[in-house]
């Protein structure tokens, strides 16, 4: 199975034109996107939840574990799902079985209850995000038209998550039981959404795919998707990747303080950030809407890994933000590219399962880089930066394509990531 690269003949749309005609569930789906992020508050607010209720830190990391846990596999049970029982009610599935644990929270004192609410609510929230980029995937047809509903997707995700900030922020100053019933009344709105207004779309499987499996077919797996060799590479990529991202989170935050700037100065610079991915996300994502999806993934995992490890050398809010410019930009080459990539690479029959490795490897790498990077940091800041310049490069690395790709590239067009 080879995946071309994106055309870029003068007869190829312009991303503009592709955005303004993606198909209905596109926008339908980045509809239910914007609410629910809106109302997303539990992975924002729930340490200050629990540091409300006087938890012991120790206590609260195993809440937060939970959590993390029921991340990685709610995307594994969400790709099956997706390809069994379809994508639209795997959404719907998900964000009912997210509605009450989330909004049961609040409502206990045992710290047991407590983790077990965590890690279903962690498992439920999850199973829906392979089903959503599945549909995107099967409502799309072309690389460019894939490229630009899930840059529009993120859009919302990005719009969302920046509203639902300052929701959140006051609902927790009135009631975190209001917070946690809030959080519950989204899902359940971005279920009704996806129950009356979103039908799955059948997938046409391209000259240069596996048609769909015949009686004497393999059947759908993930242990067949594992022995996509291309699959596997993109999986290390991305699981390295996430962990040099996260450093934003735990790596920049203690430079800032060890450099004796205000909580303030941090929440400029993660503002910084949001809002150049509200403003530049989306032309930046049609500039490179033509190029080789491989090279674009390996340029931006280089500027995130180099954008992190500048931060050792800058000590004021100007040089700070200067990095922070850098590892955005790498953000935002990287996030709809590796998307569409991963879309273009997915057997017709097995989109759900793809997308669910792709999540359970953002998250797993999401959820070990905070504790791996904060033991680094506490040995030597350095060796975190260190790190971050490593990571950025053999994730880069693992974007350029192989040998068998460069003999092909004449005749098919390699994307990298072989």
């Amino acid at each position: 199975m080879s995946v071309r690269a994106p055309q870029s003949d003068d007869s190829s749309p312009r991303f503009r034109d592709t955005v303004r005609r993606l198909p209905a569930p596109v926008w339908i789906l980045g509809f239910g996107m914007l609410v629910v992020r809106i109302g997303n508050f539990l992975p924002v607010f729930m340490v200050l939840y629990l540091t409300s209720r006087d938890i012991p830190p120790a206590a609260a990391g195993l809440v937060l574990g939970g959590a993390g846990l029921g991340n990685v596999l709610g995307n594994t049970v969400g790709g099956y799902l997706a390809d069994r029982l379809g994508r639209r009610w795997t959404i719907v599935l998900s964000m009912l079985a997210t509605a009450g644990p989330t909004a049961a929270i609040p409502m206990s004192d045992s710290l047991p209850v407590l983790i077990t609410l965590a890690f279903l609510a962690g498992t439920a929230s999850q199973v829906y995000r392979p089903a959503s980029a599945a549909l995107l995937m099967d409502a799309t047809t072309t690389t460019q038209q894939r490229l630009a509903a899930f840059a529009v997707h993120r859009f919302a995700m990005n719009v969302g998550a920046a509203a639902g900030g300052v929701l959140g922020g006051f609902l927790a100053t009135v009631s975190y039981l209001a917070l946690f019933v809030g959080n519950a009344v989204a899902c359940l709105l971005f279920a009704a959404i996806a129950a009356v207004l979103l039908r799955d779309v059948p997938r046409a499987a391209p000259d240069d795919r596996e048609p769909d499996p015949g009686a004497g077919a393999p059947q759908p797996s993930y242990r067949r998707a594992l022995a996509d060799r291309r699959l596997r590479r993109f999986l290390v990529m991305t699981l390295i990747a996430e962990f040099v991202y996260i450093q934003s989170t735990v790596g920049l935050p203690l430079h800032v303080d060890a450099h004796h700037l205000s909580a303030a100065d941090f929440g400029l610079l993660m503002g910084l950030n949001g809002v150049l991915v509200l403003l530049l996300e989306l032309p930046i994502t049609g500039m490179v809407s033509r190029r080789v999806p491989g090279y674009v993934l390996a340029l931006s995992n280089v500027l995130t890994g180099a954008g992190l490890a500048l931060t050792g050398l800058a000590g004021g809010m100007g040089w700070l933000a200067a990095t922070v410019l850098l590892w955005t930009l790498g953000e935002m080459l990287y996030a709809s590219m590796a998307s569409a990539y991963l879309s273009d690479l997915a057997p017709p029959t097995m989109g759900g399962r793809y997308q669910g490795l792709y999540g359970a490897a953002i998250t797993a790498g999401t959820g070990v880089g905070p504790i791996i990077g904060g033991a680094v940091y506490a040995l030597n800041e350095w060796a975190l930066w260190a790190v971050c310049a490593a990571g950025g490069l053999v994730s880069a690395w693992l974007c350029l394509p192989g040998r068998e790709d460069r003999g092909l590239s004449g005749r098919e067009g390699s994307t990298g990531l072989a």
